[in-house]
Parts: structure tokens; sequence; C-alpha cells
């Protein structure tokens, strides 16, 4: 289980699935406390008790989105090079899942209609609470990678980026778009299985380098 998904309890995370379902369906007017109490068959004061304020439970309900998108490390494990590449394979897997599920598509494009609008926090809570959490657990993994001499690099933060590119391309932008066919969940696996062969090939560690590791 991730590190954000340990922040809410089951009958938090449920509430949440109900939030994201009511802003999928009737866009932002219908996410009201009132509202969610209703679907969610809870008291308002539960509400601002678990989550505060909108912008409390706007970025609780992003982190509960990003929280799906995993980047596990064996805890107390051996960390070699076929659980290494699984571990890549589930993160693109999932990154791709979420960034082409209709609530994430519809919270980006509720961002980026508000973007110009002055005092709008939308934008903010995705990078803060969304993208944030998600880079920060993938770089951990790859860190423990690199430990182990499974893959080498000389900055984290290139690595990263390097394999998010691989990953998503240029899909999320036609997602956002309404391309027709682009949203294929069936092919993502092989998408994300590609990208993680060509991370190997940039970023793997081989026989003859001077690590002396086995080859990736």
């Amino acid at each position: 289980m991730s590190e954000m998904q340990d922040t809410f309890t089951p009958r938090q995370r449920a509430v949440l699935d109900k939030a994201l379902g009511l802003l999928l369906e009737g866009g932002e007017r219908a996410l009201t406390t009132a509202g969610l109490a209703r679907a969610a068959n809870c008291s308002k004061e539960s509400l601002y008790k678990w989550f505060g304020d909108r912008d409390g439970l706007l970025a609780a309900m992003i982190s509960h989105q990003a929280s799906k998108v995993r980047a596990q490390i064996d805890g107390g494990e051996r960390l070699d090079l076929g659980r290494f590449r699984t571990h890549l394979v589930d993160f693109a897997n999932d990154l791709l899942q979420v960034l082409g599920g209709d609530v994430s598509l519809a919270l980006n494009r509720l961002a980026i209609g508000q973007a110009s609008r002055e005092g709008s926090r939308l934008g903010a809570l995705l990078i803060e609470r969304g993208r944030h959490g998600i880079d920060k657990r993938a770089g951990a993994l790859l860190e423990a990678g690199r430990q182990r001499g499974l893959i080498a690099y000389h900055d984290r933060e290139t690595a990263y980026h390097t394999l998010y590119g691989l990953i998503v391309r240029d899909l999320h932008v036609r997602m956002l778009l309404g391309e027709a066919g682009v949203r294929r969940p069936e092919h993502y696996a092989v998408l994300a299985e590609e990208a993680v062969d060509q991370f190997f090939v940039l970023f793997g560690v081989r026989k003859n380098e001077t690590t002396g590791r086995d080859s990736v």
C-alpha cells in the first residue's frame, strides 16, 4: 500500500470515491458538502473533520486518485532485476490507467479551464498533491534500483523525467483533447512494457561496465 493511501481510512476512501463520482457526473457545481454528505451517507460535520474546507476536500480527492499509481519498494526483501522491472512496469501501467481515466481527465480539464481565473487553486493542488506525490515515490523506486546496481544515472530527476516521458509520450495531451481511439486501457500494459524496455536501454547496467554488476 502506498504512503498516501495510508493517510485515509477505508471509510474516507469510499467517501472520496463518491466525491470523484459527483465531480465526474455533474462537474464542479455538483461537488457540494451537502450533496456529498447525501451521496456518501455521512454527515457534513464528518466531512469537515476529515477534509476541512473545499480546498482540503479537493486536495484529498487528488491525493486519493494519485495513490492509485503504485511505486512499490519491497520492504526488507532483495530487490533483484526481475522484481525491480516488475515494479517499474506496474508503475507505468498504473500511471497510464490513472491519467487516461475519466476522473483524472475531468480534473485536469477543469484545472486547465480555471488556469486564468484569479484565486483558482485546482491546478496548484493537482501539482502539489498529485504529480509531486507520484514523482516522489517513483524517484525513491529508481534510487533503490540504482543502489542495487540495476540502473545507473548521474541525476535522478533527469532519469525519472525520461521514464515519465517514455511512458506518457504525447498520449495525455491527446486524451485531454478527446482524440478518438487514444484511450485504450487494454493496450496500456503493452505500452508500459515498451517504456520500461526503452528505459533500461538508456539507464540499464551492463556486464562490461565498471560496476561489476549483472547485466540489465
